[in-house]
This record gives structure tokens, sequence and C-alpha cells, in this order.
């Protein structure tokens, strides 16, 4: 379990309060449910969401010799069937940021909560006249190196399948055919009042028909770009966009189809990646800190089942104690490193 080092306390503090993020400050306000005992769940889920999203994963034991480290996960390649668990590293070469690296997004944004998003109006306006600008950003990238490496891994049997917590598609775009999107996937959008799917380019078309002239407006720069696909916004241009309802029900309590903090995985989704584990023999992170618990889990259960677990990663992980392979190393030159090593 990562701890919180004394020097991070006041990022914490910013990152649970909302400050510096353009955002309220939602961890000192009632979320509404209707009823008391209603309110105080919502508002527990709350705050159990901004402890996770606070979470900073810290050493918890001594990287690997590089070159021992990529024997190790060579071995497990070779041997097949491995289970691959990605994070924002595998896409930050396609001009994604990620989450808690050096450079990570929570230094300048504290995602939202799925109890915000849900109870609380100003909230979703907020996030939607974000990501309206900020989508395109997102829409617009395209796989790089590292996912078309992985996607031959596929081929050759050496993986069994990716579980990837990213939300962006990349890894199907770049041809992986066993992918389980545990978080969702942002290029689809679900109605809250009656479950209509939509897709999120056709949302997007109705988004520019209601707000001509909104994106002209915007000055943005794409470096601000979240990995959730939206970027902060002056109060005033949050306040001028126009969201459009449902197109079965009229309701504007529509919601990219991604989980959020504070939601929970899908269990039919569950069900898929717990097959994916017991089909393989192993299990290796690529480009992840596993700080959400979604993705810590299936090492954990890697573990219970003595099955091999090794983490490539630019920096510590929260399962690297529990890890019998911990290379130290950006995604993407590790995955050129054992392309090589297996052909």
């Amino acid at each position: 379990m990562a701890t919180m080092r004394t020097s991070d306390a006041s990022v914490e503090q910013v990152l649970v309060n909302g400050a510096g993020s353009g955002e309220a400050t939602p961890g000192h306000r009632r979320l509404s449910g209707g009823g008391r005992t209603a309110e105080l769940a919502i508002d527990t889920a709350h705050k159990a969401a901004l402890r996770s999203i606070a979470r900073v994963v810290d050493e918890t034991a001594e990287p690997q010799d590089p070159a021992f480290a990529e024997a190790g996960i060579y071995a497990m390649l070779a041997a097949r069937d491995v289970l691959v668990i990605t994070g924002a590293g595998v896409s930050t070469d396609s001009g994604i940021p990620d989450y808690r690296g050096p450079n990570g997004s929570l230094k300048r944004h504290r995602p939202m909560t799925y109890q915000e998003f849900k109870h609380d109006p100003a909230a979703r306006q907020r996030y939607w006249a974000r990501s309206f600008v900020g989508w395109r950003h997102m829409h617009a990238a395209e796989p790089n190196r590292g996912h078309y490496l992985l996607a031959e891994f596929e081929r050759h049997g050496w993986i069994s399948g990716i579980v990837t917590q990213n939300v962006d598609g990349l890894h199907a775009a770049a041809g992986s055919e066993n992918v389980i999107p545990l978080h969702g996937d942002l290029s689809l959008v679900r109605c809250l009042n009656c479950g209509t799917v939509e897709a999120r380019p056709d949302l997007d078309a109705r988004l520019l028909a209601a707000n001509p002239g909104y994106l002209e407006r915007i000055d943005l720069d794409p470096s601000a770009v979240n990995p959730d696909g939206d970027v902060s916004l002056e109060d005033r241009h949050v306040r001028a966009f126009t969201m459009v309802g449902c197109l079965t029900c009229g309701s504007i309590e529509l919601k990219p189809d991604v989980v959020y903090f504070g939601e929970n995985v899908p269990a039919g989704r569950k069900r898929e990646v717990a097959d994916l584990e017991a089909a393989s023999r192993s299990v290796l992170v690529v480009g992840s800190s596993l700080a959400v618990m979604s993705g810590y889990k299936i090492v954990l259960d890697a573990v219970r089942a003595g099955k091999q677990v090794g983490i490539i990663n630019g920096g510590p992980s929260r399962a690297d104690a529990k890890a019998d392979w911990r290379w130290r190393v950006r995604v993407g030159a590790a995955l050129e490193r054992l392309h090589e090593d297996l052909l």
C-alpha cells in the first residue's frame, strides 16, 4: 500500500478541496440526493473518491537492475499468454497526458467525481463545456508505436489480451483485438435517465449546431487538455455553453460512457476481466502506477494465484513490492527492446 509523503500533504489538500483547478470546492458542499440518508451516502462516496484521486504512490521496493528486469519480463512473454494492464503511460507518446507523472494533469486539475456529475447540475454543465472544447484533441490522437507493438504481441500469442485503464480507444485503433476498456470509452455517451447510448461524434455535431462560434472564442492550449478529455475554461465560457438533450427522452443528464472516480466498474466488465485473468499465465503492467484499486486488484489476484507479475513504468507503482520484475524505463523504449528480444 502506498503511503502519503509529508511533502505531498499540501498536494492532497489541493486535490480534495478542488483549489487551483478552476473548480468549486465540492469537498465542503453537500451534494443533494433527496433525503438526509441519501445525501450522507453520496457525500461519503464522494469523499472516498477524492481520497482515491489524491493517492500518492511512493517507493515500496528498490528498482531492479534494468537488464535483470528485462530478462525476467522477456521470459514471461516468451512463455506466452500474458495479461497486460495498461495505463496512461502508454498513451503519453500520442499527446495524451497522464495523471500522476512528473508533468501529470493532477498537478493542475482534479477530475470530477461521479457524485458531482450525477447530483450537481452546475458541475455537469462545467464538464460538458470543457469537454466540448477538449474532446476534439483526444479524438484526433492516434496510436503510437507502443500501441502497435502490443497489438503485434497479441498476434504472436505472447499476450492473451489487454485490460486498459485508458479511455482513449487507441489500443483498438492500433489493431489489438482482445481489449477490455476497464474504465470505459470516451467515444460513447450514455443517458443517465433512460440509458440511450449515442456515439460521441454524433453528439459533438449536435453540440456544434447548438453553440455556433463557441470554439472560435476559446484560446486552447493543447498541452492543457486532461486525460479525461476536458480542459479548464473561464466561468463566462462555461455559462455561455448550451447543452443538448438525449435523443430519446430529452434529458440533459448525459454522461460519457466512462467510469468516474467514485463509480463502480460494471459487473459484466469485471466478469470479462476475471475470465481473461483465468486464461493467462502471468500479468504485465505497462505504463501505470496502479493507484486506482480496479487495476491494482488484478495484480493482487495474480499474486494470490501464484502467477508472476512484471511492471514496466517510468516511476514507482503501487504493486512494486508484489512484483517479480520491476523495469524502470520509458514504456516505448521497453516495448521496442522486448520486440527485438522476442523476434
